[in-house]
């Protein structure tokens, strides 16, 4: 180990997003100092649906995705979430 890292108390989810997508890591820790970790009983944060969307639309959003390099699904949650929020 390099040095201690501390971590602050987070408020939410964007915070801690945030913290993370900014440290390096490598400043803190050897690549010895990691170990294999398995989460075999973690259950998903999200919820699968069903839903009919038209051809020619679901095409248009795969082909968003490919452009921006982001899995379609994840396109989709965030295009629901905009549209969602933005009605507030």
């Amino acid at each position: 180990m390099k040095k201690s890292l501390k971590l602050p108390k987070f408020e939410n989810e964007d915070e801690e997003r945030k913290f993370w997508g900014k440290l390096d890591l490598s400043q803190y820790y050897e690549r010895s100092d990691f170990e294999r970790a398995s989460f075999p009983n973690l259950k998903p944060t999200s919820r699968p649906i069903s839903i009919r969307i038209p051809t020619y639309l679901l095409n248009r959003i795969k082909e968003k995705a490919n452009e921006i390099n982001v899995p379609y699904q994840s396109l989709i949650k965030e295009y629901l979430k905009a549209g969602v929020f933005s009605q507030r």
